[in-house]
């Protein structure tokens, strides 16, 4: 097994990103395929991929060890069932199964936003760490929780849906989930975007978000963000909201889990040193004082690579617990 590799698989809305992983979280080759939105074809295309791979690379399937994958929505961990990923029209989905007899190999499903957490904990800003909060803005937010090197999953696979906390804002603006004021309202790329944009309709305050508005008909994260660390006094007002609500919620969290590190990650996080120092200014301010101590806030490291690594080290993990 010492030569073998590990194949780990990030499922996501547009694109399948698979990699073939040494046991010591080394990415051998990684590629992208599309994804199939019926998600009827998920499990052969994957398996047609990585048959495709080994014959470029002039190897053969028994190179293979185990595959780990991430996919949307909450997961059964022992049997490898997907209960509901809207985008892709499955309930119930025995992912595993199909996954397992399309490739022939033994695998291992897991939520993708745990995958990515996992994979910062092993090769990532998690350096080792074995107690990690890890949040992804992105589109929208998502979290894994690790405690003493495990995931928590909770009794239906649902824990760490940190985006989901609700009254971050009173009232607040319509979540996807069908509540109001939940941390994605606020901290995700759309809610940062919508935020903004509300504040540009309140007041003709000038601002570069006004300017950008009116030259290309839309603003990004990216745009707030930039304009923002730029001293931009409009952008300024809108990231200390977000970064408000999302170092108060952090602090919450952390006051319950006593964790080592706090792990951003998503596009949102290509922020940087900005955001993450905005962050931990409001999370000191409500944190327990030694549970602020010990928890540092950083910045994900694997970018797109870390739910591929982190599904390759749940593999190689299913395979050592044989």
């Amino acid at each position: 097994m010492a030569d073998q590799w590990l194949v780990g698989v990030d499922l996501g809305g547009t694109t399948i990103k698979i990699a073939f992983i040494s046991l010591y979280g080394e990415i051998i080759t990684k590629w992208e395929i599309p994804t199939d939105k019926s998600g009827k074809t998920i499990t052969t295309d994957i398996a047609k991929a990585i048959d495709a791979k080994l014959e470029e690379l002039g190897e053969t399937k028994e190179k293979l060890a185990a595959i780990g994958m991430g996919a949307p929505g909450p997961v059964n961990l022992a049997t490898g069932l997907v209960y509901v990923t809207v985008n892709l029209g499955w309930k119930n989905y025995a992912l595993k199964d199909h996954l397992e007899l399309e490739t022939g190999l033994p695998a291992v499903i897991d939520n993708d936003a745990n995958m990515a957490a996992i994979g910062e904990m092993w090769k990532g800003a998690g350096d080792g760490s074995n107690d990690i909060i890890c949040i992804t803005l992105g589109t929208g937010v998502g979290g894994g929780v690790i405690s003493n090197g495990e995931v928590i999953h909770g009794v239906n696979g649902s824990a760490g849906e940190i985006g989901h906390m609700t009254s971050i804002v009173e009232g607040g603006a319509q979540c996807n989930c069908g509540k109001k004021g939940c941390l994605e309202t606020v901290a995700s790329a759309t809610g940062i975007v919508r935020y903004a944009m509300e504040k540009l309709e309140e007041s003709d305050q000038a601002s570069l978000l006004r300017q950008t508005l009116k030259e290309n008909g839309i603003i990004t994260s990216k745009d707030v963000i930039e304009y923002a660390s730029k001293g931009d006094g409009l952008a300024v007002e809108v990231m200390e909201f977000v970064t408000f609500h999302l170092g108060f919620a952090l602090a919450n969290l952390a006051n319950g889990l006593n964790p080592e590190k706090i792990v951003i990650g998503g596009g949102v996080s290509k922020a940087g040193e900005y955001l993450r120092s905005s962050v931990e200014k409001h999370f000191k301010k409500y944190t327990f004082p030694r549970v602020g101590e010990a928890a540092e806030i950083t910045i994900a490291t694997l970018g797109n690579d870390a739910g591929a690594i982190g599904g390759a080290y749940l593999a190689k993990s299913m395979l050592t617990n044989y």
